[in-house]
């Protein structure tokens, strides 16, 4: 089980279904920034955490919510 606050990466496969935020890109740049749609995601277990599909880029995220999975 996930906790609030851990961090995944792009191409993981999402083990706890929540509400993810972006948290900076993989390569440690900071630009482009993701559009405003791509900044806070929910994503269930079993799928691929993606990439900013904006700037077709790996990223982290962090689990800011868990979702009800009823």
């Amino acid at each position: 089980m996930a906790k609030i606050g851990e961090h995944f990466q792009t191409g993981q496969l999402c083990k706890e279904y929540g509400v993810y935020q972006f948290d900076g890109y993989l390569d440690g740049s900071a630009d482009p920034l993701p559009s405003a749609d791509e900044r806070v995601i929910p994503i269930r277990n079993s799928e691929i955490f993606p990439p900013v599909r904006s700037a077709n880029k790996a990223c982290w995220w962090k689990l800011v919510g868990i979702a009800d999975q009823s």
